[in-house]
């Protein structure tokens, strides 16, 4: 199946995360058949500078593709110039951020302030478009708050600058994440859209993902924290399209995914980077599982890599088959996340 310029399998894709989506966890989604990636948002006035941190977030490795590089800033100028280095990094796509809440990106007028002035967003959208060979693509929300609702406006004014496709997070910059998302607005969009929308938000499970995509008539849906509880989402939803069942992951299954886990994590980061990053993840991970808080506290206890990693596999191999299947629906992450 086709989204805009590439060839994709299914329409799960990962959600890009703050914090979240570096190359290791990247390429372990792509492994367990995300459609395609796109890196957490970076900023356009930080490449100017390139800063040790802004080189680190740009790398990515070719199991990766089909990568996008997600962007952010205020400034058309340095958005032009950080969508032509994402190109020259060798990228797949550009990704713009234009549904980011928080107050201190917000206040600059970038993330979900840009789509506030639609004449001066097409603008940028514009010159972006026309600076790169690369695809340019936009995530942003459904409006600024309720009484601003906006997002069949900014669609068009995206598809005039020549956008590649637009992915649309069900909630207003007001909701953060709080509420549900508005799926039968981004269905409404979609069915007037000459461009290719992903919807995004309040997606729990596979079958949900696929309830989505069938009903919304979307192009494509963005999962975000819903991996974070099961990485293995995208191939049960994938297997779910062609009318397959799956089963659910074995304990031998789970702990090969973990030894890949570190292996992708020690490969990038440095051996406290790694142990930092490993921390949150396999909290994350432990959602559901019996025992899952005391887990969680010797985790953050450890400063033993090998100690931590040792007990992850012993608490995965004892409980996966006891989980909770009920708490993969239940809210995750609500401070900020997918």
């Amino acid at each position: 199946m086709k989204l805009g310029p590439f060839e994709i399998d299914h329409p799960f894709v990962l959600a890009p995360m703050a914090g979240i989506t570096h190359s290791p966890f990247r390429r372990l989604m792509r492994r367990h058949r995300s459609a395609l990636v796109i890196s957490e948002l970076i900023s356009a006035n930080g490449m100017d500078h390139a800063s040790d941190r802004t080189l680190a977030l740009m790398k990515f490795h070719a199991e990766e593709r089909i990568l996008g590089i997600q962007i952010f800033g205020e400034s058309t100028e340095a958005m032009v110039r950080g969508a032509q280095r994402v190109e020259q990094s060798g990228a797949d796509f550009v990704d713009v951020n234009l549904g980011c809440p928080v107050q201190k990106i917000v206040k600059k007028g970038a993330g979900a302030a840009l789509c506030r002035n639609p004449v001066e967003l097409g603008k940028m959208l514009s010159a972006m478009v026309q600076a790169v060979k690369i695809p340019v693509t936009i995530k942003i929300r459904t409006g600024w708050d309720a009484d601003s609702i906006n997002a069949h406006e900014i669609v068009r004014v995206a598809a005039d600058a020549g956008v590649a496709w637009v992915a649309i997070h069900g909630r207003t910059r007001a909701q953060g994440y709080a509420g549900l998302s508005d799926w039968e607005l981004i269905r409404e969009v979609k069915a007037r859209s000459t461009i290719p929308i992903l919807g995004n938000g309040d997606i729990h499970t596979p079958e949900q993902a696929l309830e989505r995509w069938r009903q919304s008539g979307v192009d494509a849906v963005l999962i975000g924290r819903a991996a974070l509880k099961n990485p293995f989402i995208f191939e049960q939803a994938e297997k779910l399209m062609h009318g397959e069942t799956y089963a659910t992951p074995s304990p031998e299954r789970f702990i090969q995914f973990l030894t890949q886990k570190k292996e992708l994590l020690d490969e990038v980061f440095s051996p406290m980077g790694s142990l930092l990053h490993s921390r949150k993840f396999l909290a994350w991970y432990a959602t559901g599982y019996p025992f899952c808080k005391e887990f969680r506290s010797k985790v953050f206890q450890t400063e033993d890599s090998k100690e931590m990693w040792d007990m992850a596999r012993a608490f995965f191999e004892s409980n996966t088959a006891q989980r909770d299947a009920g708490s993969l629906r239940e809210p995750f992450l609500m401070g900020g996340h997918g």
